[in-house]
């Protein structure tokens, strides 16, 4: 399987100023190309239909870029092809991704925020912490290489003061000894996430901890003199402090992934509607420090890498209103209310617990790792035979 591996370069002020050159020119690009579609779907608009203009590709957009911008913009010259080339392929990916509806129409990009390009052709691994890339050279790296691969293209990024390598390397999956066969994982706000075992995790909050220097940071940048020297200077303050929050944030959840897909053969979780949640302001700002979506995009490849299985339930699952002792199924269900109490068998347990438990038994009616009891057949277990094709995902 294809994993990516990223690693910082150590720079010298020489290659520092040619990576920024690099980032610039293919920003440009972008952007020039982004205005050209943008032109041409006005165009379009408002004209016949022998009129309208053919959308560009990304091959159409890098031959106009060559013959219309690079004449009247050397500085093209001094940076590798491959820059400007790949961030036209980019857009056109955005473009495609815009009509299809699956995200929003591309938008120009700004200097200083996301700065990244991409190279291809000679690229080359030179030893344990060094790589040689086209036009650049050769750059140094603080962590070791993997020297038995060879990469086809790297792309190198900007965060705040710091620049990063990151290409894909091919692995093989190593199946690890498993501790237990079927684990239910509940996410949470108050807790990140609770395991059907009563183990649970609780989240790193580096936003809600550092949010106070985070707004004083921003206080004084709001009050310098745009473009100006303490201006930037409080702009990397600012931007070295979100890259911390982040970091804390990816180091907690890279931790608990791990650990769920190597030691427990079936994870079973929940179909979050994330960018729904968001909507709620009350909860948006700590569901968004909490990182669901990125906690199950590191539990699916690990899942496959570690040699176990993923569930994800259907979100329409009632996974909190369902008593897991009896199968019982509430009408409602407050956010407030933190234990759950049955009113058919007066079981009472965390609200959290519960849905844990709930959804390790749907995994073990899906997964047929641990059989569910058939001499005394409950209401979720019937549910959970009933459910298999439309509420069940299954991941290798």
């Amino acid at each position: 399987m294809l994993l990516g591996f990223k690693t910082q370069l150590k720079l010298n002020q020489t290659q520092g100023q040619q990576l920024a050159r690099h980032a610039g020119v293919a920003r440009h690009a972008y952007n020039w190309g982004n205005g050209l579609c943008l032109a041409i779907l006005d165009h379009n608009k408002s004209c016949s239909d022998s009129e309208k203009i053919k959308f560009p590709t990304a091959i159409d957009l890098h031959k106009w870029l060559n013959k219309l911008v690079k004449p009247q913009n050397e500085w093209y010259y001094e940076v590798s092809k491959c820059a400007p080339q790949f961030a036209l392929r980019h857009l056109a990916v955005a473009w495609r991704d815009c009509f299809s509806k699956k995200k929003k129409r591309p938008k120009f990009k700004k200097k200083g925020r996301h700065d990244s390009f991409t190279l291809d052709g000679t690229i080359r691994i030179l030893s344990s912490h060094l790589i040689q890339v086209p036009v650049i050279g050769k750059l140094k790296t603080y962590e070791r290489l993997p020297t038995i691969h060879k990469p086809k293209n790297v792309t190198i990024s900007r965060e705040a003061d710091r620049w990063f390598i990151s290409f894909k390397i091919e692995v093989e999956p190593q199946a690890t000894q498993k501790t237990l066969e079927v684990v239910g994982v509940d996410l949470g706000v108050k807790t990140l996430a609770t395991l059907s075992t009563g183990k649970n995790f609780k989240g790193i909050y580096s936003y809600r901890k550092l949010s106070a220097k985070l707004a004083k940071l921003q206080r004084e940048l709001s009050r310098k003199v745009g473009g100006s020297s303490n201006y930037q200077k409080a702009k990397l303050k600012v931007q070295k402090l979100h890259r911390r929050i982040a970091n804390l944030r990816k180091d907690t959840l890279h931790k608990l992934t791990s650990h769920l897909s190597k030691n427990h053969a079936v994870n079973v979780i929940e179909d979050l509607n994330v960018s729904g949640m968001l909507a709620n302001h009350k909860l948006a700002k700590a569901i968004a420090d909490m990182g669901f979506y990125e906690f199950r995009r590191q539990l699916e490849y690990k899942s496959q890498l570690y040699g176990s299985k993923l569930i994800i339930v259907d979100r329409f699952y009632p996974s909190s209103k369902t008593c897991s002792n009896c199968g019982e199924k509430k009408d409602s269900l407050l956010l407030s209310e933190r234990v759950f109490c049955c009113e058919k068998c007066h079981y009472q347990i965390d609200r959290d617990l519960n849905a844990a438990k709930n959804l390790k038994k749907l995994g073990q009616a899906m997964a047929e790792v641990t059989p569910v009891d058939r001499l005394e057949p409950t209401p979720l277990a019937e549910a959970g035979s009933k459910i298999d094709s439309n509420h069940l995902t299954i991941r290798l």
